[in-house]
């Protein structure tokens, strides 16, 4: 069964998407970019602030499904400069642990409302959660 999850607690979507669809024991999360829900505006301070907003509201996504950072299996960060990632995965390492979701990391030349990061992800809740 097919569930649209949207929370007040992430910023709504900037576009025709949801924050995530639930699918059986899956979550689809679209990319999140460092919007503070509260505002719609972009949070100040650099790529390590970026990224911090950015996984908050990711959290909030996976909250809506009743899920935490520790279910989700695969991420895919998109930088607008790849000489950010030093400061984007220190703050990364701090909201997973071992073992590790899969990730990719791309550079783009240019993400919604001027964000330097965004971050999508997919999450499994297993047969124990």
């Amino acid at each position: 069964m097919r569930k649209v999850i949207a929370t007040p607690e992430a910023p709504e979507a900037v576009g025709p998407y949801s924050q995530a669809i639930a699918f059986d024991n899956m979550l689809f999360c679209a990319g999140q970019i460092p919007l503070v829900p509260e505002t719609g505006e972009l949070v100040a301070g650099d790529v390590a602030a970026q990224t911090a907003q950015v996984l908050k509201n990711l959290g909030a996504v996976l909250h809506g499904n009743a899920m935490n950072y520790s279910n989700v299996v695969k991420t895919t960060v998109f930088l607008t400069d790849l000489a950010d990632f030093a400061k984007m995965n220190e703050v990364y390492a701090t909201h997973f642990i071992k073992p590790f979701p899969a990730r990719s990391t791309v550079q783009v030349s240019a993400l919604p409302k001027g964000a330097n990061v965004e971050i999508e992800a997919i999450a499994l809740r297993s047969k124990n959660d």
